[in-house]
């Protein structure tokens, strides 16, 4: 007497919809956008310039390349902030002469440099190392209207809900 042994079903594997593209230094396309800033709060406005600036928006977003976008944002003196930040928050520097620690807040920094406190805004969401100076080198703030990248053509991005 022979004994069929069972069979064991076959698995078939799906093939896959496609292949993962990898961004290649030289292959990658930088738009110029320009964002408003007038009246938008500070925080909600830096994630989504820091988001355009590593290229997470990008279906070929790489962590170890630079596929971002440049970012020109006009007005950064009349960026907002809720509650009492403006009094509260403290940004820290030092000038390298004894006894030269300093300490502003948010109000006296916005006033003095308008542009500075988004930058450490954006600076703080980029990674902390040489491919996030680079990608901070993307980002043009302007404390009025007027900007020079007129040439580059950049196009308007709306941020609504901010």
């Amino acid at each position: 007497m022979t004994t069929a042994t069972p069979t064991k079903p076959i698995r078939r594997l799906a093939k896959s919809a496609g292949r993962t593209t990898i961004a290649k230094v030289g292959n990658v396309d930088a738009k110029w956008l320009v964002v408003d800033a007038s009246g938008k709060t500070l925080g909600r406005l830096a994630v989504e310039v820091a988001m355009r600036l590593m290229g997470k928006h990008k279906p070929i977003y790489t962590p170890h390349i630079d596929t971002g976008d440049y970012v020109v944002v006009l007005n950064t003196a009349k960026i907002k902030v809720s509650g009492r930040k403006a009094d509260q928050r403290q940004y820290d520097y030092y000038t390298y002469y004894p006894g030269g620690h300093g300490v502003a807040t948010l109000k006296d920094l916005q006033a003095r440099r308008p542009n500075k406190v988004f930058e450490l805004a954006v600076r703080r969401m980029l990674p902390k190392n040489k491919l996030g100076e680079q990608m901070l080198g993307k980002l043009k703030c302007y404390a009025d209207e007027k900007h020079p990248h007129a040439a580059q053509q950049p196009e308007v991005l709306e941020l609504n809900n901010l």
